[in-house]
C-alpha cells in the first residue's frame, strides 16, 4: 500500500522509533515498524510501543546504538533505549533448516521441546520468512521507512477491516510453538473487538494445559496485560470459556465452577472495578488483584490451620499467606512488591474487626487502609446476605468521614482519667537477704 492509500504518517511514529528506522537505514539496513503499531494506528487506536524489524544481526544492531542491549535467549532481541521508552529491534526470522547439519552451517540454531515449543529460535531469514513467522494477520504488516509504504504479506488489511482475528499457518502448530499465543489470541480479540477465527478457537480448550511448560515469570508478564490494560472483565470470562484462566490460576478451578457463588462475584466485580478505574485514569495495582484472587485459597487454608494445627488466628493467617503466595509462584510468578502489600491487605481485614479505639485509629492512619476498605466493600457485595459484614463496610464507610467516632467510649466513675492508664509499680531484683554475722539481741 502506498504513501497515498494508507493514513500511517511519521507524525503518528514514536520519534524515537523514526531515529532507529534512519539510522539503520542510512547504514545500508532494511528498516521496518511492524506488528501491532501498525495493526493500531489502521484501527484509530494511539500505539502503546512501536517495534521495528531489520535484515540486520543483533550485533549488527548493537554496534550502531550504544544505548543498546542484547536480550533473550529463545530469540535474541536488541532493546535500544531513550529513557523511559525502549525501541525493541528484531531480526528478520526465518524458516528452520531440514536438518541441524543445514542449521549449523549457516549459524543458525533452533530447537524445540517433546511438546513441540521452541526453546531456541535464533533463525534469520528474509522479511517474507520472517511475516510467515508472525502469529496473526493483522500483526504481519510493515511500514518501510525507505518509501513510506505498508507490505501486508497475509492480507492483514482485510482482516482488520472484516474485524476477524486469523492464524498464520495452522493454530494448533502455532500454539504448541508458543502456547503464549493461546494467551495473545484472546487479548486481541478483546482489546481490538475481533470475533476470532473458528480455527484460531477451536484448539484452545484442549491445548490450554500447554501453559504449564511456560516460566511463571513471563506468564506474569502476560497476566499484567490481560488484566491491567482495561479489558479485565472481558479476558476473564473468554479465558475461563476456553480453561486458559484455570491453567494460571489452579486453585481457582473449583471456585470458577458456580457463577453466582460470592467467589465468583467477587472475582468478577474486582476485574470491573479495574476497567473502570483504568477508564477514569485512577490508579490501580497488581496487588489488590492478587489479594482478590488468592482470598479464597486462604480463607479455606487458614481454617484448616485453624481447626487441624490449633493456631492462633493471626498466626494461621500469615502461614496460610506464606503457603498460598508459594503455591501460586509455581505456576505465575508473585513478585514481592506485589505479593507483601497483598498480604497487609489480608491482615487489614481481621485488624478492621476493631471498630474502636487507639487500635481503630491506627488502622484508619495505615498506608494500605483505603486498599484494604475497598476489599472490605469488594467482600461486602459478593457476601451480600451477611449483615455483619455490610455493617463493618457501612461502619468504615462513616469514620473515614467522621474519625472521632472511632475514639473509645468515656470510662464510667470512678475508672480514672479517660485515655490514663495507673503506672505499674516498678519492681526491682530481688535481693538475697543478708546473714545477721552480729550477735542475737537478747
Amino acid at each position: 500500500m502506498p504513501r497515498d492509500k494508507h493514513p500511517i504518517s511519521r507524525n503518528a511514529i514514536s520519534k524515537n522509533a523514526i531515529k532507529v528506522l534512519y539510522r539503520l537505514h542510512n547504514s545500508g539496513f532494511e528498516a521496518y515498524l511492524v506488528g501491532g503499531c501498525i495493526r493500531d494506528i489502521l484501527l484509530g487506536l494511539e500505539p502503546k510501543d512501536f517495534d521495528v524489524t531489520t535484515n540486520a544481526t543483533p550485533e549488527q544492531i548493537k554496534s550502531l546504538f550504544r544505548n543498546c542491549r542484547l536480550i533473550g535467549r529463545r530469540f535474541r532481541l536488541a532493546h535500544v533505549v531513550f529513557g523511559r521508552e525502549v525501541i525493541e529491534v528484531a531480526t528478520f526470522r526465518g524458516h528452520h533448516g531440514d536438518s541441524p547439519q543445514e542449521e549449523n552451517k549457516k549459524n543458525r540454531t533452533a530447537d524445540q521441546d517433546e511438546h513441540g515449543q521452541l526453546v531456541r529460535d535464533n533463525v534469520y531469514g528474509s522479511i517474507e520468512e520472517d511475516a510467515e513467522r508472525r502469529d496473526f494477520t493483522a500483526n504481519a504488516l510493515y511500514y518501510n521507512i525507505a518509501d513510506f509504504a505498508i507490505y501486508d504479506f497475509a492480507n492483514g488489511v482485510d482482516d482488520i477491516n472484516a474485524g476477524i482475528l486469523r492464524m498464520i499457518g495452522d493454530p494448533e502448530v502455532r500454539y504448541r510453538e508458543d502456547p503464549v499465543r493461546m494467551l495473545r489470541a484472546v487479548r486481541f480479540a478483546t482489546k481490538l473487538n475481533m470475533q476470532m477465527d473458528d480455527s484460531v478457537s477451536g484448539p484452545l480448550k484442549e491445548l490450554a494445559p500447554l501453559l504449564t511448560n511456560i516460566p511463571p515469570a513471563r506468564l506474569f508478564d502476560e497476566f499484567l496485560k490481560m488484566f491491567m490494560s482495561g479489558k479485565a472483565e472481558a479476558n476473564f470470562l473468554m479465558m475461563t470459556e476456553f480453561g486458559l484462566f484455570q491453567q494460571l490460576f489452579p486453585m481457582l478451578k473449583i471456585y470458577l465452577e458456580d457463577e453466582q457463588a460470592p467467589p465468583y462475584q467477587m472475582m468478577l466485580k474486582a476485574f470491573k472495578d479495574t476497567d473502570k478505574r483504568i477508564a477514569e485514569e485512577q490508579r490501580v495495582t497488581p496487588a489488590y488483584l492478587i489479594a482478590v484472587l488468592l482470598w479464597w485459597p486462604l480463607q479455606a487454608r487458614r481454617e484448616q490451620l485453624e481447626n487441624e494445627g490449633g493456631l492462633p488466628p493471626m498466626d494461621a493467617l500469615n502461614v496460610a499467606a506464606a503457603d498460598v503466595i508459594h503455591r501460586q509462584s509455581q505456576r505465575l510468578s508473585l513478585p514481592k512488591r506485589f505479593s507483601l502489600p497483598a498480604r497487609d491487605i489480608w491482615q487489614l481485614q481481621r485488624r478492621l474487626n476493631v471498630t474502636k479505639g487507639a487500635r481503630a485509629m491506627k488502622v484508619l492512619e495505615h498506608k494500605r487502609f483505603r486498599a484494604a476498605y475497598d476489599f472490605l466493600l469488594l467482600r461486602s457485595h459478593a457476601e451480600s446476605g451477611d449483615k455483619k459484614l455490610s455493617d463493618l463496610a457501612a461502619h468504615w464507610s462513616k469514620a473515614q468521614d467522621n474519625p472521632g467516632q472511632l475514639k473509645a467510649a468515656k470510662p464510667g466513675p470512678g475508672a480514672g482519667a479517660p485515655g490514663r492508664r495507673k503506672p505499674r509499680r516498678r519492681r526491682g531484683p530481688r535481693r538475697k537477704p543478708q546473714e545477721n554475722k552480729g550477735n542475737d539481741a537478747t
